[in-house]
């Protein structure tokens, strides 16, 4: 029987894995729809298009999903989506950003709300942690691309502002305005990136223990749950030591 339990365990791991795969690949559905049928159906004339086809590519979601998409845009059959961002606080104050995309604004924001004080949260006003944050463009890059000189030299000619190299990536910032420039100017230098996406990048952070770090990645996995939500972004910073044990 233990073979039997153990073959659940993986089976139930998977269909949970499958589930959030499926969840994001609808999440990438609705921002292909949203931008084509904002601005043109070629992503290579729609900046915003070929950017979040850009990131569902990166996710691995098939082709066929990202052409029916742009189809729907095309046959005027997509639903009449509104972007709406809420801003709210988790556990020791962290400050929650929450971008969605809604076809029912009053659903969304009583399901936000809900989640927020749900999981030891609360949702504040527009404007209420946005100041602890800065609208940017992120390029991403393997660590593999070059050595941290060759990435800030390349960053620095494709007119970004940072660069942040890690053990496993470079992570380019620029401009939220300057992105298809700069991840352009980057790709002939580079290559393909890995990702490119506007962010809020945090301009204050705070400090988390495990216990809290448990709680917010509980608060963060509810929204992101919420059909509604397309991305949740946090302020929070965590020791080396917390993340292992998390």
């Amino acid at each position: 029987m233990a073979g039997h339990s153990k073959w659940a365990n993986i089976q139930h791991r998977k269909g949970r894995q499958d589930a959030v795969r499926a969840k994001l690949f609808s999440k990438f559905s609705k921002e292909i729809t949203v931008a084509a049928k904002m601005g043109d159906p070629d992503p290579e004339k729609n900046p915003r298009l070929r950017l979040a086809v850009k990131e569902a590519k990166a996710q691995s979601m098939p082709k066929d999903n990202i052409e029916r998409a742009i189809k729907k845009a095309m046959g005027g059959d997509a639903e009449n989506y509104e972007e709406v961002r809420y801003e709210g606080y988790g556990p020791n104050g962290v400050a929650v950003i929450v971008e969605a995309m809604t076809d029912n604004r009053n659903r969304t924001a009583s399901n936000v709300r809900s989640t927020f004080t749900k999981n030891g949260g609360n949702l504040g006003e527009t404007g209420s942690v946005g100041f602890m944050f800065e609208r940017k463009g992120e390029v991403t890059y393997p660590i593999d691309a070059g050595d941290a000189d060759d990435i800030m030299m390349a960053a620095i000619e494709a007119g970004a502002e940072d660069v942040e190299s890690t053990e496993e990536e470079h992570l380019i910032y620029c401009a939220d305005t300057d992105l298809n420039e700069v991840a352009n100017a980057l790709e002939t230098q580079l290559g393909e990136s890995t990702t490119t996406k506007l962010i809020w990048k945090p301009t204050t952070t705070t400090e988390l223990d495990l216990e809290n770090m448990q709680k917010l990645m509980k608060l963060v996995d509810a929204l992101e749950d919420d059909d509604d939500v397309q991305r949740v972004t946090t302020n929070f910073e965590a020791s080396d030591e917390v993340m292992a044990q998390l």
